[in-house]
């Protein structure tokens, strides 16, 4: 306390106490009904979408997350990146033609060729797999600078897509330790979020995830933020589903075409959260101009974009449990991580 403040008399000394603890009392509690009215509006308004980004490829780091970058701070829009941090061996997932009924279906029907490129198609077969983060660690960092959330997508995506189920505990552990590692590195702090490459999990992986201390995941499809209880087991992260479906999903399909891929989405726009993944492959790609234009009409219907983790803060006290089961959806070969 200060001299002046010593030299007043008891009965103003008790006033002024009085009067300061109900000035902050009153102040406390203002700041608190303004976050929670806050918190509550992210999740309660009336149109709330937030974009996940999901970063596979080589090329997508290169050329598509720039892009992404530039898109985004021309509309004065906030993102959560997840990076693919190991090699891209995303030739290798040619193997799906036989092991996954539908996927050369659905490639032909995206033109997926047209879209990852040939030489990406050909990484970890006829070409060799370029390591991503450690060719681009500015692009990371730039992300990051420019006030986007970032994450862990993966070490190898194609290795964990297509075999996670049977990989050891040891193997799972090293796939998302030596994605961690880096990411840390580059970055400058450890990982607070992870994307589980196509949408795939294990009691193992989850286990895993709680074992990192992040603040939430975003590993399923789904209609709301959870905790998720899989195979019987509650898990402790906070898991934010992808509520709409990706392109690759609905372009070709139910003549669904780039023309018109917005006016499906807008119809899917529901009351409270709407998280929307995206792919720098594809919207910071050849659909670019289709995802500019999805924003600029999210934004003339009133739409609040915000972030992951902006979510994650709001729901993490209110979050129910929900079970958490791999199963299929329409449009994607093999199976996904699903809320019920």
């Amino acid at each position: 306390m200060s001299e002046t403040n010593n030299e007043v008399s008891k009965d103003q000394k008790a006033g002024s106490s009085t009067d300061s603890s109900s000035i902050i009392n009153r102040q406390s509690s203002t700041d608190s009904q303004s976050s929670t009215d806050s918190q509550s509006s992210i999740v309660n308004c009336p149109l709330s979408i937030a974009f996940k980004v999901d970063v596979d490829t080589y090329a997508g780091t290169r050329d598509g997350v720039p892009r992404l970058l530039e898109i985004m701070e021309r509309a004065g829009i906030k993102a959560t990146f997840y990076f693919s941090m190991g090699p891209d061996n995303s030739g290798k997932a040619i193997r799906r033609i036989f092991t996954r009924k539908g996927f050369l279906q659905k490639m032909l029907r995206t033109g997926a060729p047209s879209a990852y490129g040939l030489r990406t198609m050909l990484y970890g077969t006829l070409l060799p797999a370029p390591d991503i983060a450690a060719s681009f660690p500015e692009i990371l960092k730039q992300t990051a600078a420019r006030g986007h959330e970032t994450g862990v997508h993966c070490w190898d995506h194609v290795y964990w897509h297509d075999y996670l189920p049977r990989l050891s505990r040891d193997k799972v552990s090293s796939e998302l330790r030596r994605a961690a590692d880096l990411f840390q590195r580059i970055i400058g702090s450890a990982p607070r979020s992870t994307a589980a490459p196509g949408w795939t999990v294990s009691a193992t992986s989850l286990e895993l995830q709680d074992s990192m201390n992040l603040e939430y995941c975003s590993d399923g499809r789904g209609y709301a933020p959870f905790y998720p209880v899989f195979d019987g087991k509650r898990f402790y992260t906070l898991q934010i589903p992808s509520t709409w479906p990706t392109l690759d999903e609905i372009l070709g399909a139910n003549g669904i075409d780039a023309d018109n891929v917005n006016d499906f989405y807008l119809s899917q726009m529901k009351s409270g959260l709407n998280v929307h993944t995206i792919h720098a492959e594809m919207e910071g790609g050849v659909m670019a101009d289709s995802f500019i234009e999805l924003v600029e009409r999210l934004k003339l219907m009133g739409a609040r974009f915000v972030t992951l983790g902006e979510v994650a803060r709001a729901c993490r006290d209110s979050a129910p449990d929900a079970p958490l089961s791999m199963g299929e959806i329409p449009g994607r070969a093999g199976l996904v991580a699903i809320q019920g």
